[in-house]
Parts: C-alpha cells; structure tokens; sequence
C-alpha cells in the first residue's frame, strides 16, 4: 500500500489590511507598505509592490459576499504561471471604516480565462478541519463557494469578470 502524501498542517492564514497607514500585514506578521487602496461596494482592492522570489507585484480584491480574494500575481519572468487569476477563498470582511481582515480557508482557484479553473489545496481543507483548526460548517461554507465559483466561471466562458459582471461586481486591475 502507498503512503498519501503528508499535508502541512497549519492555522488559517489571516492578513490584515490598514488603509489609513497604507499597510497590509501579511499572514507572518510583516508589515507591508501598500501602494493603492480602492474600496466600492462590493469589497476592497489592495495594490502593492512584493519581496517575493516568484512576484514583484500584487493586485488583489477582497469580494466579502462572494467569500473570495480574487489576487492577479505579477511574476518575475522565470516564474511565470499559467494563470491569469488566482482566487483564495475564506472569510473577508471590514472591521472598522480604515481596517479589513481575511481569513483564508484553504481552498485556492486557479482561473485560466477560456480555458479551466483548477481546484487547489484539498487536502489542506481536510486536513485542518482533521486537526479541529476549521469547523465543519467552514469546511462546509467553503466546499459550497468553490463549488459556485467554479460552477458560475464555468458558465460564463470560463471568464471570471463575466461571471462577477452578472453578480453586479466589476473589478478593476491596474
């Protein structure tokens, strides 16, 4: 019998995000400066500069009623990805007028525009709800909002600013 790969178990993966200070705090706890911050209706957009090794740049929009951060990864060019959005999906929601905060729960979207979307990090989900870190219901919630984004992309040309156009929501990119 073969072994399953073992899975990194750990917490949910919490930012917070200061549009007063112009800081994203990321989920290790660094303090990053933020270049833009833009909120509408239907959530809040994050533009800012990366010390990543794969990426330099990061736009990124909280959709609290969706339960999604929908993020476009500006790659160095040896780390380019077939990829055009990346969605995370979890909890995303304003705290005070100046402060958002996300809490992601595992399952992440890759959007290839016209072509697929691409489920990730099963197998995180399962594990942390094992491990007592997330609760069914969560595990539940965010199994039903994979299911929906997938399943709405999907029918909208796997398009992704289709499939929120027709939920009212209009993201701009930089």
């Amino acid at each position: 019998m073969t072994q399953a790969p073992s899975v990194d178990v750990h917490r949910p993966k919490v930012e917070y995000f200061d549009l007063a200070a112009l800081t994203n705090t990321d989920p290790k706890g660094f303090v990053r400066p933020v270049e833009r911050y833009q909120v509408a209706p239907w959530g809040l957009y994050m533009a800012r500069t990366s010390d990543h090794e794969q990426f330099h740049y990061i736009e990124s929009w909280l959709l609290p009623d969706l339960a999604l951060r929908a993020s476009v990864f500006h790659y160095n060019p040896e780390h380019q990805r077939d990829q055009d959005f990346y969605l995370d999906l979890g909890e995303f929601r304003q705290l005070e007028p100046d402060r958002w905060k996300s809490v992601d729960h595992y399952l992440d979207i890759v959007v290839r525009t016209g072509r697929n979307t691409e489920l990730l990090d099963v197998d995180e989900l399962l594990a942390a709800h094992t491990a007592g870190l997330l609760t069914a219901a969560e595990a539940q919630a965010a199994i039903e909002t994979a299911t929906t984004a997938i399943d709405g992309i999907a029918a909208h040309d796997y398009s992704l600013d289709r499939w929120l156009q027709s939920r009212g929501v209009t993201l701009t990119w930089l």
